[in-house]
């Protein structure tokens, strides 16, 4: 924990020593705080706390979770406490650091299989270089894939979705982006594949992708991953297509809609794919509520994602927030989950269920 500490202070402090020498010249008399510091050595520092209650009909702890973070059956959690500092200018050098703490970390060491099972994870740091309308940046970094992220406040939702699940969180290696213009950006790089700060396998993961927006309520975002994965040592190819395109309809009004498919060869067998579709719709029903519907269906042709052969899994999920103030938010949600096979494990008999109920309830607070 001292270490962990330790490491958060000492990146603070690297970006914010430019901001000190600056205020070296303020009369004596004023002494500068914290956030005049930061604001000139040009550094961004954010965070937030996500903490949660979550019930579950089946046990989804021990038996089958469709779920990327909240598999709780009947819990409080802190969920995340998440940190940011980045210096991020329009030209030159720059960089970023985001700290993930909570019970959702240890999901995220488990996904990027370093052994590590604990509450800490540095889910992205990287360095930065800006010249034009040219971005590269070098080390972790979040997936391009999903309507969905890692970091609570930015998802309209309590759970993560059937996609999310699916998809990767986060890469370690080198992404550029080229803004062609204010409708048009390219996004090209390489990496270690799937959740891989260090590389098992002799290929690298070619990440190609590209952000539209055709009409000012329109953006469409397309990516595309195609490299070697599985065990360590495996050549088998993986590629995942991925689609997320939102449209503000009116300015309470957001609709969303996501398509997703992954394929993965496997040494001497046929190969596997899953694939599914998600949409969205969020409205601002008065000006402190919101409400947002999801709606998910994700085919599972060679059990690669539940396990089981050419099935069929789909989920509908409602989050009504309540947003007293910008920094705080409190929502509740109610979700149900049904396969085509018996996938969840019911507690009370032991037998298996095609269906799983939750709700939850969420409170965000965001400094």
């Amino acid at each position: 924990m001292l270490e962990k500490k330790f490491l958060a202070a000492a990146v603070a402090g690297a970006f914010a020593l430019p901001g000190i020498v600056l205020a070296e010249d303020a009369p004596k008399s004023a002494i500068p705080t914290l956030s005049q510091i930061f604001d000139a050595s040009g550094v961004s520092l954010s965070g937030y706390i996500d903490t949660a209650y979550t019930h579950a009909n089946r046990d989804i702890e021990t038996g089958y979770s469709d779920r990327q973070f909240d598999s709780q059956n009947n819990s409080f959690g802190l969920h995340q406490v998440g940190l940011t500092v980045a210096k991020q200018p329009k030209e030159g050098f720059g960089g970023l650091v985001n700290i993930t703490a909570g019970t959702d970390a240890k999901v995220i060491n488990t996904a990027e299989d370093d052994g590590s099972t604990s509450n800490f994870n540095v889910t992205q740091a990287y360095g930065q270089y800006a010249v034009g309308a040219l971005t590269v940046i070098a080390g972790k970094f979040t997936t391009l894939q999903g309507t969905e992220v890692i970091a609570s406040p930015s998802n309209m939702n309590f759970s993560r979705s059937l996609l999310f699940f699916g998809e990767p969180l986060t890469h370690t290696g080198l992404r550029a982006t080229y803004a062609v213009n204010d409708k048009v950006s390219l996004i090209a790089g390489v990496n270690n594949g799937w959740n891989s700060v260090t590389d098992a396998n002799k290929g690298k993961t070619l990440e190609l992708g590209a952000t539209l927006t055709p009409i000012k309520p329109l953006t469409i975002a397309i990516s595309d991953y195609n490299g070697k994965e599985g065990a360590a040592g495996s050549e088998a190819t993986r590629n995942s297509f991925n689609m997320v395109a939102t449209y503000t309809v009116i300015d309470p009004l957001t609709l969303g809609a996501e398509y997703l498919r992954v394929t993965q060869d496997i040494p001497g067998a046929d190969k596997a794919k899953y694939s599914g579709v998600a949409g969205y719709a969020t409205y601002m029903f008065a000006p402190k509520w919101r409400g947002t519907l999801r709606a998910e269906w994700v085919k599972d042709d060679d059990g690669v994602f539940t396990g089981i052969v050419d099935n069929k899994l789909k989920e509908t999920t409602l989050t009504i927030a309540y947003l007293p103030a910008d920094s705080f938010e409190v929502r509740g949600e109610l979700r149900s989950d049904h396969s085509d096979s018996e996938l969840f494990l019911d507690p009370s008999s032991g037998a298996l269920s095609k269906s799983l109920t939750t709700y939850a309830l969420q409170a965000i607070y965001k400094f």
